[in-house]
């Protein structure tokens, strides 16, 4: 089985007005429609207001993330499937639910993960 990312950044995230309930519940409903498959590792979004810190390789740790990307924030999702169209199926019904594009990405192969 393999485990995929399916994420969004929250700036793409655009309900209309009186829709925020309705999202909410559509997307809960595919989490426990993953959670009933047997398929879901983990989710939930990035706290924005918590400020990153950064742990270097000599265990210093300052307060800044990776300057080089843009902010990490928005949704994401873990599962683990059999199969990439599987994943594809999965990050479809989590952008039906959200309203917003989905990006799916496939984690490395690790045998101690």
């Amino acid at each position: 089985m393999t485990k995929y990312l399916i994420s969004f950044p929250s700036g793409v995230m655009q309900v209309a007005e009186g829709e925020w309930d309705q999202v909410v519940e559509e997307s809960h409903q595919v989490i426990r429609d993953m959670k009933a498959a047997g398929v879901y590792v983990f989710g939930g979004g990035i706290n924005e207001e918590g400020e990153p810190v950064s742990v270097a390789a000599d265990g210093t740790v300052s307060s800044q993330g990776y300057s080089a990307f843009t902010e990490l924030d928005g949704g994401h999702t873990v599962i683990e499937v059999p199969t990439r169209p599987e994943a594809i199926e999965w990050a479809r019904r989590v952008a039906v639910a959200c309203r917003c594009p989905q990006e799916l990405r496939e984690f490395m192969y690790d045998p101690e993960s």
